[in-house]
């Protein structure tokens, strides 16, 4: 069989090949491969590197959401509230949360999206915490089972993830982003944002579940291009120049504008819908599909066997329950309980504590349960 011809179509697809063969590794299976033995943590040492930076980038997001969250409840004891923009600490959140992000983003670069995508609910655990230990709130017996779960799947999920060591170069980005799988993905990705967009913009349906799937499609996007960023930038520190490639460009333009539209998307949800209610189904969504991505994309459950799939999708289904636990009714729990207080009058009986009622004529609910009005003339009548 005769070579390709220098410089023609099927020696530039022979080079991508040549060039994705000696980046991309699989771990043997062995003694080590499974547990944590001398032998993983020194086929791992990258990937362990990556988990430590997205661990530690979701924690400090738990820190600054805290942190602006204490100055809000703050500003609503305020009687004459300052804008939350002129404040330092409110600036110190909003610092902190772009390096917790920033350390995501590096977090993709050095493992698999396998990997680092499910880590996020180190985010919503450690929010709990901090928000035990500085603002006061109740630590439930359902926060200590779901943070028991959260942590568990986390040490499966980082056990059982792929064990693969890539080198994200400009060349392999292109060769996966014009590949027949990332196509069908691509494709299919769209027919299906689109219908659901239509019934979104439309029709008029606000249900949880279609705004936050097309949140889920946004993200998977967003995770296969922030890991060709973070690839092909921590490829030019440590190897050779990749962000003269047009590739690396194309990828940069998806991945803020996916985020953008994202978070367009999430805020709605936010606001129609309670945040205990969005946290839990936004993670699961969100990991799904970022997982689903990075085997398409990146391939990155190729040859692994079945035993270690099956432990690391029980790895993300107890990291899931973990974050339904610790966010369940928690949002409901700090609602005001709203009342009218007559105070004190000498002399008088009177109801402390009234508390209004929506669903009846009457303004009041009296202790007894009984609802009732008075009429013009004096006389009381049940409702």
């Amino acid at each position: 069989m005769a070579a390709p011809a220098p410089g023609g179509p099927g020696a530039t697809a022979s080079a991508a090949l040549d060039e994705l063969s000696r980046s991309l590794t699989y771990g043997a299976l062995g003694a080590g491969n499974g547990s944590l033995s001398g032998a993983w943590y020194r086929r791992n040492q990258i990937h362990l590197f990556g988990v430590l930076l997205a661990i530690l980038g979701n924690l400090v997001i738990s820190i600054s959401l805290n942190i602006q969250k204490y100055w809000h409840l703050q500003l609503a004891h305020q009687e004459h509230p300052r804008p939350y923009f002129k404040s330092m600490l409110w600036w110190a959140g909003v610092i902190l949360m772009a390096v917790g992000e920033t350390g995501n983003f590096a977090a993709y670069g050095f493992a698999p999206i396998t990997l680092i995508a499910p880590l996020g609910c180190m985010s919503v655990t450690g929010s709990a915490i901090i928000s035990v230990m500085f603002l006061k709130e109740n630590l439930r017996a359902s926060d200590l089972l779901g943070m028991t779960l959260a942590f568990a799947g986390t040490y499966l999920l980082v056990n059982f993830a792929p064990n693969i060591t890539q080198d994200i170069s400009a060349r392999t980005v292109q060769y996966y982003f014009v590949g027949w799988r990332f196509m069908t993905y691509g494709i299919l990705e769209i027919l299906i944002f689109c219908i659901l967009l239509y019934f979104h913009k439309r029709k008029g349906i606000k249900h949880i579940v279609i705004l936050l799937t097309l949140v889920a499609l946004l993200a998977s996007l967003t995770v296969i291009s922030v890991k060709a960023v973070s690839g092909m930038i921590t490829f030019s520190v440590t190897d050779k120049m990749q962000l003269t490639y047009p590739i690396f460009y194309i990828m940069f333009i998806i991945m803020i504008a996916s985020c953008v539209f994202q978070v367009k998307l999430l805020n709605q949800a936010t606001k129609l819908y309670h945040t205990a209610t969005v946290v839990p189904i936004n993670h699961t969504f969100f990991t799904i599909s970022a997982v689903i991505a990075g085997i398409i994309f990146y391939q990155e459950f190729l040859g692994a066997a079945f035993l270690t799939i099956f432990i690391y999708l029980f790895g993300c289904f107890l990291s899931f329950l973990g974050v339904v636990l610790v966010t369940r009714n928690r949002e409901k729990e700090h609602l005001p309980q709203s009342y009218i207080d007559f105070g004190h009058v000498p002399g008088k009986q009177t109801l402390d504590k009234i508390q209004p009622d929506s669903n009846g004529l009457s303004y009041g609910t009296l202790p007894d349960g009984s609802d009732s009005t008075k009429s013009p003339s004096g006389e009381k009548k049940e409702v």
